[in-house]
């Protein structure tokens, strides 16, 4: 099976190298998707000016020596020199029936890249809240598109699990007791645990003996791999893993503790990679702290912005563990492809990071760094989501208010089903609708969070696209037929099934996107026109009533097709596939 534009491409392509020589065989052909035809071909225009004839002489040279007989039924020169292509009606439904037996349906198989992808990285004795949503999400679904496609992907969970604050908290947890209530608070309100050390910490006297001194000192005792205070951090660290893994099991992501490499996890590179950067000339003081300065990065009145490596008092901070991150991953990752899931506002930070890195040599040119930047998420008034007080919301609170809401409406719409096959359902739609929406828009766009919007079975939406797999489940149990034993041959007499044939055709064209442009939306948008799609074709084409039994067994492949893609998509997303709705 094949995507018809690609395919085409590859034609036009052939043909204009045949007819304009071997240098133009490499010209784009410029094949796109057209309301007059099924596609259209409009390097003709483009070439003209280059080859100094006009359009229309150069669609017909082209013409000349494009064979496509076996896959067009109709080509033809319009306008000033678009080539119009029309499919044939036995080529798409041998390519769809193709499908039917494909495991991957149409997904091929990409050359292996160890690709490192940094996503979620919360903070150690810190709730996660609403911004963590997208950067949580979309890395998730890249990760998942990204193996699919059959690359090696090494999800790093670089949570914020060391520095300055740590003093405090393991202070903290030492005066409450590790066995104590607000020790458990690490489990379920990281932020009742982090504020009540903060509020000591703020409001302690400044004696040898008081919460404030043993916190600094505390610090130092961390920074110097004091036993007994590593010991107690290691305690911290854990309680909060419980904590993370608890909010990605409902949000269902698949980070797990083997993903887990935190800041910490770099400490004893930091001096080393200072050391290396002053050796070479790179870094050098400036106020009492190592700065590298680089060419065109320029901040108020063109003075130079430093990049601080090591700061006046010798400590280090996220440009440091930012660089050994580099070096690791590339050193002993292997990577070939890296990729920071993060918000939009640290851009530059990553730029000077990574350009530090190559001028060092520890970041070569065959390696491609990429910051997939996680635009906000807005509430109604437009603003960054929070709650009413001001503070940040918290993740979970809104996942369990989505499947809350959810609830209501299966109960509404499936009070058939029994309470626990409700309960299940609304958890997959009101977890699928936060997820859906997140990923249904660009990841460097800020969008705004709305439940209704959001829940809602119509649309671009999460419910939309899993009640088109969960209808198609119904035809086949209304039917009393498994979908995984369906082998008719298929045919695409009606415009909507040659439709809804060609736009699953292009589902493994649209993941291989997804992954080359880290761009989940793609995805979302390619799920809901097929949906859409679907529904025409429901209208028009009649399944199990349909007028023949081949009429029937071939309609019964194409959705069969669609139900496989929807659920693939849908799992590409982290989205599941309820089955009822």
């Amino acid at each position: 099976m094949a995507d018809p534009q690609e395919v085409l491409s590859r034609r036009v392509q052939s043909a204009l190298g045949a007819a304009f020589g071997p240098e133009y065989a490499d010209t784009d052909p410029v094949v796109r998707p057209s309301q007059f035809a099924d596609y259209q071909a409009n390097a003709a225009l483009a070439l003209a000016k280059r080859l100094g004839r006009k359009p229309r002489e150069v669609s017909a040279a082209i013409m000349e020596h494009l064979d496509v007989a076996d896959v067009c039924r109709d080509i033809e020169v319009s306008g000033p020199g678009f080539i119009n292509l029309t499919l044939r009606e036995d080529w798409i439904a041998d390519q769809t029936r193709q499908l039917l037996d494909d495991p991957r349906v149409g997904v091929p198989v990409q050359e292996r890249l160890n690709i490192p992808l940094d996503y979620s990285a919360p903070n150690v004795a810190k709730e996660m809240h609403v911004g963590h949503l997208r950067t949580t999400v979309v890395g998730d679904s890249l990760a998942r598109t990204l193996e699919f496609l059959g690359h090696h992907v090494i999800r790093q969970n670089h949570i914020g699990d060391w520095g300055t604050p740590f003093g405090m908290l393991i202070e903290h947890l030492l005066e409450a007791g590790e066995d104590s209530e607000e020790a458990d608070l690490l489990t379920t309100d990281p932020n009742a645990f982090y504020q009540a050390a903060r509020t000591k910490f703020d409001s302690s006297g400044e004696g040898p003996d008081d919460f404030a001194a043993r916190a600094r000192r505390r610090v130092v005792a961390l920074q110097g791999g004091d036993e007994e205070t590593l010991r107690l951090w290691r305690e911290l660290v854990g309680l909060s893993r419980i904590y993370f893994n608890k909010v990605y099991a409902k949000l269902g992501v698949t980070l797990t503790d083997d993903h887990l490499a935190g800041e910490s996890s770099y400490n004893a590179m930091l001096a080393d990679v200072c050391d290396e950067l002053e050796s070479k000339g790179i870094a050098e003081i400036s106020d009492g702290a190592l700065c590298v300065f680089l060419e065109g990065f320029t901040g108020r009145e063109d003075k130079p912005v430093p990049l601080i490596v090591r700061k006046s008092d010798g400590g280090y901070g996220y440009a440091t563990t930012d660089l050994a991150t580099v070096r690791y991953r590339v050193d002993d990752l292997k990577a070939d492809r890296i990729l920071y899931v993060v918000g939009a506002p640290q851009a530059m930070h990553f730029k000077m990071v990574w350009a530090t890195a190559r001028k060092a040599g520890w970041l070569p040119d065959r390696v491609e760094t990429t910051h997939v930047q996680i635009g906000n998420v807005l509430g109604p008034d437009g603003k960054i989501l929070r709650t009413r007080s001001g503070a940040p919301v918290r993740l979970v609170q809104l996942l369990d208010e989505a499947i809350e809401r959810a609830a209501a409406v299966v109960a509404e719409n499936r009070p058939d089903l029994d309470a626990e096959s409700q309960a299940e359902i609304a958890r997959k739609v009101g977890i699928g609708a936060v997820k859906y929406a997140d990923l249904s828009v660009s990841h460097d766009t800020e969008y705004v969070f709305d439940f209704d919007r959001m829940l809602a079975l119509t649309g671009n939406t999460g419910p939309y696209i899993q009640y088109a797999q969960a209808r198609i489940r119904s035809i086949f149990r209304k039917g009393g037929v498994d979908p995984r034993g369906v082998d008719g041959a298929i045919t695409v007499s009606e415009g909507s099934e040659r439709d809804l044939a060609l736009k699953l055709l292009g589902f493994g064209a649209v993941v291989e996107q997804v992954g080359d442009h880290l761009q989940p939306h793609r995805l979302s948008t390619y799920l809901f026109e097929l949906a859409q799609t679907l529904t025409a074709f429901y209208e028009h084409c009649p399944v199990l009533t349909a007028s023949t039994d081949a009429e029937r067994e071939s309609r019964l492949a194409l959705v069969s097709v669609a139900l496989r893609v929807l659920v693939q998509g849908l799992d590409l997303l982290g989205v599941e596939s309820p089955e009822h709705m």
